[in-house]
């Protein structure tokens, strides 16, 4: 798994900047009540997307948690005051807090099934009855596009699922909520190019192939024959669910 402190100075100009975020902001939004009043954005990263959440409805506070020291420190640079450091198994705030919660492109992050359990259920915890829960599923199937790169990474070795949508609909149940509406957005910057899949691999981008793995050369090579070298593919479009508390 990547180092978030490390990819923090390099995150944003690497996943799409301002246009990705705005697409993802507007799309949770969308799936957000328009008399919440307070907002929780889970992993904020960055701040760039939590920005303009807080931006777009003008009397809504919005606060975000984060990890990372590095992104929490660029987040708050971005929202003042508005930004904690903590982990999303254990939120520091109470019960009913919010009238809505988001995580973006956070549960495939989680080390197995029982941590995603506990992450819902503490979003689920700081959520206001009738309040909503808005989160990510499905990121790795958003980046399979169907291009001449998803051929070649094909027969990669495959990453366990965490967020795939049954599952989180599953916990998000045996948390006391119910299914409220989804969502899909563009990762605008996000379409890869050989050239840039081969530095991810080098990296330890992908899960299931990190550095000095013993398939990782064979895989690179493959990929450094495709035409195009530098020419994005598609970009992914990603998946948001709603979930509301009763």
């Amino acid at each position: 798994m990547l180092d978030y402190d490390k990819e923090a100075e390099r995150y944003d100009a690497s996943r799409g900047g301002e246009p990705r975020a705005a697409a993802a902001a507007s799309a949770v939004l969308s799936l957000v009540p328009p008399d919440a009043r307070s907002l929780l954005d889970v992993a904020c990263g960055t701040g760039i997307v939590t920005r303009r959440l807080a931006a777009a409805r003008e009397g809504m506070r919005v606060t975000g948690v984060d990890l990372s020291p590095a992104m929490a420190r660029q987040a708050t640079a971005r929202l003042p005051g508005a930004v904690v450091l903590a982990d999303s198994r254990r939120l520091p705030f109470r019960d009913g807090e919010f009238d809505a919660v988001c995580s973006v492109w956070l549960l495939h992050l989680a080390a197995g099934p029982a941590d995603v359990r506990t992450i819902v259920g503490e979003c689920a915890r700081v959520l206001r009855p009738g309040g909503v829960y808005v989160t990510t599923v499905d990121k790795a199937a958003s980046h399979n596009v169907g291009s001449d790169i998803d051929v070649v990474l094909s027969s990669r070795p495959p990453s366990p699922v965490r967020d795939a949508a049954a599952d989180v609909e599953s916990h998000a149940a045996g948390h006391g909520l119910v299914p409220a509406g989804q969502a899909r957005f563009r990762g605008h910057g996000q379409g890869r190019s050989p050239r840039r899949t081969v530095a991810d691999l080098r990296r330890g981008w992908f899960v299931t192939l990190p550095p000095g793995h013993p398939l990782a050369d064979g895989f690179a090579t493959r990929l450094a024959e495709l035409p195009d070298q530098d020419r994005p593919r598609p970009d992914p479009f990603f998946t948001l669910r709603a979930f509301r508390k009763p």
